[in-house]
């Protein structure tokens, strides 16, 4: 069995979220050494999942920002 980096992981996981948008009924990824599949219903959780290996990346994800003040 080849262990992938997270890199690899993030790539993959990626890409499986640009099938579901794209269409695609449901995409399946490897999860800590697990087949999970996903599908329209559960693309919230594949985006967490996405999130999650950003951060081990040290990368920041656009998609969560704090909510907005108002200046006076």
């Amino acid at each position: 069995m080849t262990t992938l980096t997270t890199a690899q992981k993030l790539a993959e996981a990626q890409n499986a979220y640009h099938q579901l948008i794209t269409g695609t009924a449901t995409v399946a990824i490897t999860r800590n050494g697990r087949a999970v599949t996903f599908s329209q219903a559960n693309k919230a959780d594949l985006l967490a999942y996405i999130d999650e290996l950003k951060r081990e990346l040290g990368q920041t994800s656009s998609r969560r920002r704090g909510p907005m003040g108002v200046f006076l």
